[in-house]
């Protein structure tokens, strides 16, 4: 790690209505696992397209593993692999006809059977795309990516829509990758998935970087270790926040359509608190969460929103 596999500089790509990315400056190291998180529209795919060479930008430089598009076209993408955001495979071809057939634009690559057994989808070789669940069509769009051995794997939101339990195995399958010294690049809004698979990630709304770094890093710069919310009945106005920030342990507070959330630094010295001010004040609770603090929580403290409302 720490030599460069992706950089750009003041990118720019704008369409008719909407500037989609808007001066962006990032470095994706070789080796690491990079994420890009950010609410739908906040430029993550338009970003990762013109890394993959798939739209030209407006304005700004990109390197890819040392060279640029339209210079070394054929030989990035030898050495890249894509999974879209949607993909559309051939209903009628099985799993190994379809993982074959991308094996085949490639000069170099892995066996077939290598890969299959890599997604776990062996037991499916036979079996055509068009009878596969959400989560094995998932898993064979990552497979056509991996099919060429490439360096640097891009993941456009690939776990968005599946169980659970194919999640955890597309967690497997890029954790397996990194094992052998690939470059991952994840586009995700899960940020519970950005924590567990992210060397680094780049918070992104509105097309610009509002936040850099790991996610032990970003997290710790909220200064506060957990989260308390809570929801009041409708209608009713919630304590005013000098009040709340008075109480021990409080650190930040918001709120926002009936719903309080405080940033602090010790639950179990602030919640009593909360609760004897709420009593005090007659205000009923219609909910109460405690968390640690995660990435969600930095991209409320940064824009005043809910990743899951942007």
């Amino acid at each position: 790690m720490g030599t460069p596999a992706i950089i750009c500089r003041n990118l720019v790509k704008r369409y008719k209505d909407v500037t989609a990315v808007a001066g962006l400056d990032l470095e994706v190291r070789a080796g690491e696992c990079f994420g890009l998180l950010g609410p739908n529209g906040a430029g993550k795919t338009t970003t990762v397209e013109m890394w993959e060479g798939l739209l030209i930008p407006d304005e700004g430089t990109i390197e890819v593993l040392g060279m640029r598009w339209a210079e070394h076209d054929h030989a990035l993408r030898e050495r890249i692999g894509v999974q879209l955001q949607e993909t559309q495979l051939a209903d009628k071809l099985s799993v190994t006809e379809t993982i074959r057939l991308f094996r085949s634009f490639y000069r170099r690559g892995r066996e077939v059977e290598e890969v299959l057994d890599l997604v776990q989808l062996g037991e499916k070789r036979k079996a055509w795309v068009g009878k596969l669940s959400g989560g094995q069509k998932q898993r064979l769009a990552v497979a056509c990516a991996l099919v060429a051995d490439p360096d640097i794997l891009f993941l456009d939101e690939p776990t968005t829509g599946l169980d659970p339990q194919s999640r955890r195995q597309l967690w497997g399958v890029i954790a397996a990758f990194r094992a052998r010294g690939g470059t991952v690049v994840l586009t995700t809004h899960y940020m519970d998935e950005a924590e567990r698979l992210c060397d680094r990630v780049a918070v992104v709304d509105h097309g610009k970087v509002i936040a850099l770094g790991t996610p032990k890093d970003l997290i710790a710069s909220l200064g506060a270790q957990q989260v308390i919310e809570f929801g009041l009945v409708e209608g009713v106005a919630a304590p005013d926040d000098a009040a709340l920030l008075a109480l021990p342990g409080v650190r930040e507070v918001r709120s926002a359509a009936g719903r309080v959330t405080l940033e602090v630094e010790e639950v179990h010295e602030s919640l009593p608190a909360v609760l004897a001010e709420l009593e005090r004040r007659g205000l009923p609770m219609t909910e109460l969460v405690t968390h640690h603090a995660t990435l969600e929580d930095l991209f409320l403290h940064l824009t005043g929103r809910h990743l899951r409302d942007a």
